[in-house]
């Protein structure tokens, strides 16, 4: 099994984990402020990954470019966005759903990938792609009738749009991500991905951490009264967005988002199990497809 199919599971299993940590700090902190803990308290736990890293495996990378600094700051800016969008959505249907419709950003990425950086699709990968679009279609439609105005309705409503436009936000920080680590140059590619993590939650906790000084001063003080579960939020945020560096790093972006989307199967568990959300049947269906579709497009890329 390639290194990076691995760690990308684990990435995928810290993500939820860190953000259904995140839903529940809703309940103390603004939307700004729930997602900023990530890239605040990230940073000191990127930094002994790295460190670790360093000291067992050791490797060097040569100084980073102004345009590397630029990718990382456009890759955290858009994540950032994604964020606060992936967050708002869960108002309207909850965790699972919520993260289920962002979940277009392995389809959007994938198109993205084939024109920004030339990768390669198979027809059962499209096969893929096609199917996993129609389980977020049908979570989006369950429930709401089948009629022209219905699915009008359906497809613009806030959780849909909050989803999907959080899923195209994930799909342009991995373009970006990827990118930067090709622009630093160095012979240790995952030592490159986890300098790249330090570098752009750093560049996150700066912007994203400012907005919140100015417009909300209240908030960002509470940031820090909440420590304690910020602190975790920041560890598990760190620990998945390494894994998900690194994968980038290796492998594709349409594969590595592809293979993320096990994240839905880590979801469902999470918001059944920590969060007491009830799911429909419906629900747990057009997940599962979306699941499926993954399936296919991994399949795809071993043809």
């Amino acid at each position: 099994m390639p290194l990076w199919v691995p760690i990308t599971l684990v990435a995928a299993l810290f993500q939820t984990w860190r953000t259904a940590l995140q839903q529940r700090l809703r309940g103390q902190l603004s939307l700004n402020a729930a997602a900023v803990v990530r890239y605040l308290y990230g940073v000191p736990f990127g930094l002994l990954i790295l460190g670790a890293y360093w000291l067992i495996m050791g490797g060097s990378f040569e100084s980073p470019s102004w345009y590397f600094i630029l990718l990382c700051g456009a890759a955290g800016l858009a994540q950032i966005f994604g964020t606060n969008l992936l967050i708002s959505s869960f108002s309207s249907r909850g965790f699972a759903v919520g993260t289920a419709y962002s979940k277009t950003e392995a389809v959007q990425a994938s198109f993205i990938a084939v024109f920004l950086l030339g990768e390669h699709l198979e027809p059962l990968s499209w096969l893929g792609i096609a199917v996993s679009v129609f389980g977020v279609m049908y979570l989006s439609l369950a429930g709401r009738g089948m009629r022209a105005a219905d699915i009008l309705r359906a497809t613009f409503q806030h959780a849909a749009l909050c989803g999907m436009g959080a899923g195209f936000c994930f799909a342009l920080t991995a373009i970006f991500v990827r990118k930067a680590n090709f622009d630093l140059a160095g012979t240790d590619t995952i030592l490159k991905a986890l300098f790249s993590v330090v570098v752009t939650n750093t560049l996150q906790t700066l912007m994203q951490g400012g907005w919140l000084m100015l417009r909300e001063p209240s908030q960002a003080k509470a940031v820090f009264r909440s420590w304690r579960s910020s602190a975790q939020v920041g560890a598990l945020s760190a620990g998945g967005s390494c894994c998900w560096f690194v994968s980038f790093a290796l492998a594709p972006v349409a594969l590595v988002r592809s293979v993320g989307q096990v994240e839905i199967i880590f979801t469902l568990l999470f918001g059944r199990f920590f969060l007491s959300e009830k799911l429909k049947t419906r629900d747990v269906i057009g997940a599962l497809l979306v699941v499926a579709g993954v399936v296919l497009v991994l399949a795809g890329s071993m043809v």
